[in-house]
């Protein structure tokens, strides 16, 4: 091999390594685009709780977020195994900032899933208490009239 060669490859090294850090920073910077705004999880239009919560699980939804850290994982993996960053901390710190926004989003999303399966049955379990507070009111008040008529007699 002569000694163009070889710093024909090492240039052609150099390129690669170029373009595989730049493709972990698109792939990251993809991943941040698609995670939700901090207004649409913040803000709500909704005229009641389901509503709310329906609006919140929606807008908690990661998108294409983790497809775009897959591909960045995958040319950080193989930059690092080539050895061909000099200097990977900080993608690295910022693969592991965005895993764990991902992993925040999914807890609240699967938080508020729980609550919207609930709500519907605590509010008929409250309407059916209701019910019975309601049927136990007519009751005593039924009891009462008949005391009242009787004490008239």
């Amino acid at each position: 091999m002569s000694q163009a060669t070889l710093g024909d490859d090492e240039e052609l090294f150099g390129e690669a390594a170029t373009e595989m850090r730049a493709d972990v920073e698109s792939s990251l910077a993809d991943a941040w685009g698609a995670l939700p705004d901090a207004d649409d999880v913040w803000e709500t239009d909704a005229d009641n709780v389901l509503g709310v919560l329906n609006g919140l699980n929606s807008a908690l939804e990661v998108g294409d977020a983790e497809a775009h850290l897959r591909d960045a994982k995958k040319w950080f993996t193989m930059g690092q195994r080539a050895d061909a960053f000099d200097d990977a901390d900080d993608l690295k710190a910022e693969i592991a900032d965005l895993e764990a926004a991902i992993a925040d989003l999914s807890r609240a999303s699967e938080q508020v899933g729980d609550l919207t399966s609930t709500i519907p049955a605590l509010r008929g379990t409250l309407e059916d208490a209701g019910l019975a507070d309601d049927a136990a009111d007519d009751d005593a008040d039924d009891g009462a009239a008949d005391d009242a008529d009787e004490a008239e007699e």
